[in-house]
């Protein structure tokens, strides 16, 4: 799937609309964990490895994606470790085939699919990342959320200096686990999503919450194991199953981007009820994930 050319990498592109997944990576200005180039249609992100920080740019041709290596060219093992990252943050090894399948024969998702063919969900590789997405964006905008993760970033991440720009890393949950409290309140952040963000590093950091042991269990097992953490509720848990665990049948039901959505598909005037999404939901069986992503980049569309 990959070759190694020395100074880049070239990964099979396939089928991957990676336009649409670099305008998705450029929705907030606020964003410091990657940097978009959306004139060259290229993305820059440091990398934390095994042995190393690394800063990778990522771009395309009509056959390959191109990972290059702005600062210094890492070692092969580095090179393979990178790649599984960017597979895995890009989805580049679903077969998205039986999802175009049973879209075409949906009223709801046809038209919100045609024409983005090739998009992918674009992941959270880190666990801890995700589970503290997930409680930042708990009741507040996407605005709200994106300032909290950036005084988080920029106040306990690392980062590597290229050309005159930070390119950060997200903070490792041993060192939030180590903060006081009132080092998160003074970044804003509420009492209960403080607390809940030490309780979620800490289960990582003890090593009581691990990546590949949630994936290692079924649907409704992962949410259970989830949901089981303080602040974590249905919706938290299958957003993580979304965009971490990478579980093509998570669904957060819950969520307002998607209502918006299905009531901007569908042309009302209010938004479809809890039970009326979970009914339509029936017939997304298996890409209820894919189907979730497809629907808020159709929002994100105006």
């Amino acid at each position: 799937m990959w070759s190694d050319k020395g100074k880049y990498i070239e990964i099979k592109r396939h089928d991957v609309l990676f336009e649409e997944c670099v305008r998705y990576l450029n929705r907030n200005q606020n964003e410091l964990l990657h940097s978009v180039d959306m004139d060259n249609k290229s993305v820059r992100k440091a990398v934390r490895c095994e042995k190393e920080c690394v800063l990778i740019q990522l771009e395309a041709t009509d056959q390959h994606l191109v990972l290059s290596f702005p600062i210094e060219v890492p070692e092969h093992n580095t090179k393979a470790e990178i790649v599984h990252h960017v597979i895995d943050w890009m989805d580049l090894e679903r077969d998205l085939t039986p999802f175009y399948q049973m879209a075409e024969e949906n009223h709801i998702l046809r038209k919100v699919v045609q024409g983005r063919e090739g998009l992918r969900i674009i992941g959270l590789s880190d666990l801890f990342e995700a589970l503290a997405w997930s409680i930042m964006g708990q009741q507040v905008s996407l605005h709200v959320a994106y300032l909290l993760k950036r005084r988080l970033v920029e106040h306990f991440g690392e980062n590597m200096a290229f050309n005159g720009k930070d390119y950060w890393m997200f903070p490792e949950p041993d060192k939030i686990a180590n903060l006081t409290k009132e080092n998160l309140l003074s970044l804003k952040f509420t009492n209960r999503k403080a607390e809940y963000l030490f309780e979620a590093a800490e289960l990582i950091s003890n090593g009581r919450l691990t990546k590949t042991a949630l994936q290692e269990l079924p649907l409704h097992e992962m949410e259970k194991k989830l949901t089981s953490i303080r602040g974590i509720g249905s919706w938290s848990a299958n957003y993580v199953i979304m965009r971490c665990l990478r579980h093509p049948d998570a669904f957060p039901a819950a969520d307002v981007g998607l209502h918006n959505a299905l009531k901007k598909v569908l042309g009302s005037h209010s938004k479809p009820s809890l039970p009326e999404i979970i009914e339509w939901s029936q017939n997304w069986t298996g890409w209820r994930a894919y189907a979730t992503f497809y629907l808020w980049m159709e929002q994100a569309a105006g």
